[in-house]
């Protein structure tokens, strides 16, 4: 079984953004969405749009630069409603 790094799409509430992506990385997208289904043992694979959200959460869960950040921000904001 292939190893990827993202599971099923949760079906989530989306808020819309629009944003423009070169050709190569829609390709990228559209090829990993068919290995996902592949991997999960689907016919269809899943819009490709739907796998940007779970990338970018998977990449700011996995940086840990940003994770620093993002904690420093949270405890100097709780000081300050303190």
């Amino acid at each position: 079984m292939t190893k990827l790094k993202l599971s099923a799409i949760p079906d989530d509430r989306p808020v819309k953004i629009t944003v423009e992506l070169p050709a190569a990385v829609h390709r990228d997208l559209v090829a990993y969405a068919e290995i996902l289904a592949r991997a999960a043992g689907d016919r269809t694979p899943p819009d490709p749009a739907k796998l940007v959200a779970p990338m970018l959460q998977r990449f700011m869960a996995t940086d840990k630069g940003f994770r620093k950040e993002r904690q420093a921000d949270i405890s100097a904001s709780s000081r300050a409603n303190v």
